[in-house]
């Protein structure tokens, strides 16, 4: 058993031994990275400024307002951040890496999940561990992307997509089957909910995998598709939300749409 660790331990220090040295240059954002930065940051503010303005108005299921708000505006001072030149460093093979990015869906995430549990009014046992395995994901995202010795860059790749997997399967049937129980058009603005996260969802790993995995995307491609993505995945699945405001307060009789 020692003499295993003890060989373990070697080929760690010998991978260790092979981190590149510091970068004499960086692969950074260009004008077209900038300009999708740029328009996101407008969407995303613009979007949470409308939340906040509705909040008032609201007279129940605030709480999904305020999920939207905390959304939208924490996304916002991502984009700002990584606009302004901040939440960034350089990782293998001299690449910018904004990590502000991480730190975004850290937080935004386990919000849309908990407005997709609460529309589907699953149980919060079940949510609180979806959110967790949410968690997971996204951190191994991030180990895997600073990851300078490649096994272990691929393995912390792989925890991701079973943390992926895992979300994804409680999107397409636990959730779903809670929110099929209610029925009527709550089970359908879920159908549509759910469905379009798990479309976007999906994306994040193929364009980590081009990114930060081997490096093949620019770093302005790579800035453009997660702008694109988070835009999808946050303003319009929120907005989607909100559209449906009236049957969340259980008004399911109501045909009209406050967002449409």
């Amino acid at each position: 058993f020692f003499e295993r660790m003890a060989t373990a331990m070697r080929h760690l220090l010998e991978a260790e031994a092979t981190a590149p040295t510091a970068c004499t240059t960086i692969e950074e954002v260009g004008s077209t990275g900038v300009g999708a930065l740029t328009i996101a940051f407008l969407i995303l503010a613009v979007s949470t400024i409308v939340f906040i303005t509705r909040i008032g108005s609201a007279t129940t299921q605030k709480v999904y307002y305020y999920c939207n708000v905390f959304i939208c505006g924490v996304a916002t001072m991502s984009y700002f951040a990584m606009l302004s030149g901040q939440g960034w460093t350089a990782i293998a093979g001299c690449r910018q890496f904004f990590y502000a990015r991480y730190v975004d869906w850290a937080i935004t995430t386990p919000l849309l999940l908990l407005d997709l549990g609460l529309i589907a009014g699953a149980d919060p046992a079940l949510i609180a561990a979806v959110i967790g395995a949410d968690v997971i994901m996204v951190f191994s995202g991030y180990l895997g992307a600073v990851s300078v010795v490649t096994t272990v860059k691929w393995f912390w790749f792989l925890i991701g997509l079973v943390g992926l997997a895992c979300v994804i399967m409680h999107f397409a049937q636990t959730f779903k089957v809670s929110a099929d129980a209610k029925g009527g058009e709550l089970a359908a603005l879920y159908g549509k909910v759910a469905w379009l996260s798990i479309l976007v969802w999906i994306c994040y790993p193929v364009v980590w995998l081009f990114s930060e995995g081997f490096a093949s995307f620019s770093v302005s491609f790579e800035v453009c598709a997660y702008s694109v993505l988070d835009i999808i995945s946050k303003v319009v699945v929120c907005f989607m939300v909100m559209s449906g405001s009236e049957f969340l307060s259980g008004e399911g009789g109501a045909q009209s749409r406050e967002y449409v």
